[in-house]
C-alpha cells in the first residue's frame, strides 16, 4: 500500500458538525413521504442531491423550503429514533467514534409535545443508538436565528437544564445574514453560565466581519463554519490564538456557491495558520456527502498525505465536548491508523 493511500474509512474522526434534520437518509426521506402521502419536490427525488445555491436570497429560500419539507417527513417518534440510529450507523460507517447531533427542538415542538418532550425523546433516541452502534454521542442545541432573541434564551435555559445530562453544547444556525447577532448575546451568557460550549455559525455566508461579531457578542469557543476567517489573517490570527475551532464543511460550502470549487476550500491557508479544524458534513441529505466524503473531498482537492489527514482527525477530538476516555481511545487509534505500513 502507498504510504499516503491509508482507507479514510478506518480512520477514527469525530462529528461536530451536523444537523439533526439534515442527517436523514434519502431513502428515509422518499420512504416516510410515501408512507403518509407527503408529496416531495422534485429536487429531493429526481434531482438528488438538488442543485444549491445561497448566494442570493431566492437560493436560501429554495434551500429553507426543502429543509422544511424534510422536517415534515418524521410524525412519529419511531421516525426519530430511526433517524438518529441511522445517522449513528452511517458516522459509524464513516470512521466516527463521537458525534455531536445539532437540533433546534423548536422547530419539532408543535408535533411533539412541546420543546422539553421533543428534547428528552431526541436524547433518549441518542443513548440508545450510542447503545446499539457503540457510537459515543451527545446533542447540541441550536437557536433558529431568523426566530425572536427571546426564543433562543428559552432554548438556552434548555440547554442548560440538560448540560451534563446530554446536552454539551449551544448554537446558533440558519441563515448568518438573517438578523442581528448581537441580539443573541443573551441567549450565549445563559448557556456560557450553564457550562456548555458556544458554537454558533459564522463565516460561510457571511466574511470576516460577521466571525469577529460572533467572537465579539456570542464568546464563540467554535465556529459553525468559519471558513471565511482566511480572507483577514488578522483575525485568522486571533482565531488561533483563541483556540477557537472551525467546523469545516467544504462540500456544503460549495453546493452553497460559497467556493467554486473543492479546491477553492482555503484549507490549506487555515491549516497553514495553525487553525483547528474540523471536517463537518452540514446536511447530508441535502448535500449528498457524509464524514467520510468531506475528507476524501479534502484528500483529492488539496493533495493532502496521510499525515495531514490524521492531524485533520486529531483536531476534530481535541475540539470536541467527548469524554476522556472516548478522547483517548480515539487519538490511539489515530495513531495506529498511521503507523500502518
Amino acid at each position: 500500500m502507498d504510504s499516503d493511500s491509508r482507507p479514510l474509512r478506518e480512520l477514527p474522526k469525530a462529528h461536530l458538525h451536523l444537523h439533526f434534520t439534515g442527517s436523514m437518509r434519502h431513502a428515509t426521506l422518499l420512504e416516510l413521504a410515501e408512507r403518509d402521502g407527503i408529496r416531495l419536490p422534485d429536487q429531493l427525488v429526481s434531482e438528488w442531491p438538488p442543485q444549491l445555491s445561497a448566494a442570493d436570497e431566492k437560493g436560501w429560500f429554495r434551500f429553507q423550503r426543502l429543509y422544511d419539507v424534510a422536517r415534515s417527513v418524521l410524525r412519529t417518534e419511531g421516525d426519530v429514533r430511526r433517524l438518529v440510529l441511522e445517522a449513528a450507523e452511517d458516522d459509524v460507517a464513516d470512521g466516527g467514534g463521537w458525534l455531536e447531533i445539532q437540533v433546534d427542538p423548536s422547530g419539532y415542538a408543535a408535533r411533539f409535545g412541546g420543546i422539553t418532550a421533543f428534547t428528552d425523546l431526541v436524547l433518549d433516541a441518542v443513548r440508545s443508538a450510542s447503545e446499539q452502534t457503540g457510537l459515543a454521542m451527545a446533542v447540541v442545541i441550536a437557536a433558529n436565528r431568523t426566530r425572536h432573541p427571546l426564543d433562543a434564551r428559552t432554548l438556552a435555559r434548555l440547554a442548560g437544564q440538560y448540560a451534563g445530562r446530554g446536552v454539551v453544547g449551544f448554537g446558533l444556525s440558519n441563515d448568518e445574514r438573517r438578523g442581528s447577532t448581537s441580539d443573541f448575546a443573551g441567549a450565549f451568557r445563559i448557556a456560557e453560565r450553564a457550562g456548555l460550549r458556544l458554537v454558533p455559525h459564522g463565516g460561510e455566508l457571511r466574511g470576516p466581519e460577521h466571525i469577529a461579531t460572533c467572537l465579539d457578542a456570542l464568546h464563540a469557543q467554535r465556529l459553525g463554519h468559519g471558513v471565511r476567517s482566511a480572507e483577514d489573517p488578522a483575525l485568522l490570527d486571533r482565531i488561533v490564538s483563541a483556540g477557537v475551532a472551525l467546523e469545516v464543511c467544504p462540500v456544503s460550502n460549495v453546493a452553497l456557491g460559497v467556493y467554486s470549487d473543492l479546491s477553492s476550500v482555503p484549507l490549506p491557508t487555515l491549516l497553514e495558520a495553525g487553525a483547528t479544524v474540523a471536517l463537518g458534513a452540514d446536511d447530508p441529505l441535502l448535500f449528498g456527502s457524509r464524514l467520510l466524503g468531506q475528507y476524501a473531498a479534502m484528500r483529492a482537492a488539496h493533495d493532502l498525505a496521510d499525515d495531514q489527514l490524521a492531524e485533520l482527525a486529531r483536531m476534530s477530538v481535541r475540539a470536541s465536548s467527548a469524554p476522556d476516555d472516548v478522547r483517548t481511545r480515539l487519538l490511539a487509534g489515530i495513531d495506529q491508523w498511521l503507523a500502518r505500513p
